[in-house]
């Protein structure tokens, strides 16, 4: 276990100014889980989820969201808007008295240490809870392994695929702005309040309700009846929601940004399970039982695959936390 997790796991208590990283300079906090520290984090959370969202809408537009030209000048806002997002934390940190006493940057997961495993096994433990779609797209996919290996190490295929703006945003610009917006900058300032385990249910709240944006669109465009767009919007807050509560978990366990970025990219690539055509599938208790199977091994290979130890000491668990009654840095 690494020194960081060690003095998460201790509890605020151990984390005095002494030891912690953290130390505060008289500013409106006088510990952690205070009321004044926990309206600074709500009010920061919310302006930056704010911000991003509405990046999306100072283009005056009436073409739908999908269109290229709509595309990249959301690109151009969000972007701008994401690499100011760290302000949003330093103004935090100033206005708390929060003094960090380790790089901004390391603590919203730019450091090199441990970056392989932080890579490789968030994205591993992903593709496991996937196991069912991955085998049901294999089997209706018109090519074999081999044909697939060829097309992934075809140049031509990546040229494709970063001059098609639909899949850079989806596959690119949105994993890595969304989780350095909702995850890398919310949960610094969420967990002092919180505490760990509690910030990483909270967090993806902003993260769910910044997704109702969509009805806007869907209401503008018409594309469906009033009650299916909020019916569909309330369903993608649930799905949107879990997941960024398992991104903002993986952050805090790897202290890295790049696997939940990855995770990100890999999820919006395959989508939400098809359920009704795996009950239509003509292979339906194979698919069936490696969907079970993906479930099972990941809920098994959960906590393994996400131990601190191998990605040295987490910054973000160093932070003075309000008691959660667990920790997830152990």
């Amino acid at each position: 276990m690494s020194a960081a997790a060690d003095a998460a796991a201790a509890g605020p208590e151990a984390l005095g100014p002494a030891n912690s990283p953290w130390v505060s300079a008289g500013g409106l906090a006088p510990g952690p889980g205070s009321p004044a520290l926990c309206w600074a984090a709500l009010l920061a959370c919310l302006s930056l989820a704010c911000a991003y969202v509405g990046s999306l809408y100072v283009w005056n537009s009436h073409l739908p969201r999908d269109h290229p030209a709509v595309i990249k000048r959301r690109f151009t806002s969000v972007l701008i808007v994401s690499g100011l997002s760290p302000l949003f934390v330093w103004l935090w940190k100033e206005l708390t008295g929060i003094k960090p006493g380790i790089s901004l940057l390391v603590l919203l997961g730019f450091r090199l240490e441990g970056i392989v495993p932080a890579t490789l096994l968030p994205l591993l433990l992903t593709m496991v809870l996937f196991l069912g779609p991955l085998i049901q797209l294999s089997m209706d996919c018109p090519w074999d392994w081999v044909d697939g290996l060829k097309v992934m190490f075809d140049p031509h295929f990546w040229v494709l695929c970063l001059s098609d703006m639909r899949w850079l945003r989806n596959q690119v610009i949105a994993p890595l702005t969304e989780e350095l917006v909702f995850r890398a900058c919310m949960l610094p300032m969420l967990i002092p309040c919180t505490g760990l385990g509690p910030a990483i249910f909270t967090c993806p709240l902003f993260f769910g309700v910044a997704h109702f944006h969509h009805v806007i669109e869907q209401l503008r465009f018409r594309q469906g009846s009033i009650a299916s767009i909020f019916l569909s919007a309330a369903f993608q807050f649930s799905y949107t929601a879990v997941f960024g509560a398992y991104t903002a978990f993986i952050f805090i366990r790897t202290g890295h940004l790049i696997g939940p970025v990855l995770c990100h990219s890999f999820c919006n690539y395959i989508g939400f399970p098809a359920i009704c055509a795996v009950l239509e599938h003509p292979q339906r208790l194979t698919v069936v039982i490696f969907y079970v199977l993906g479930m099972v091994l990941f809920l098994l290979l959960l906590l393994p695959m996400t131990d601190p130890a191998f990605f040295g000491d987490i910054p973000i668990c160093s932070l003075p936390a309000a008691s959660s009654g667990f920790s997830v840095c152990s």
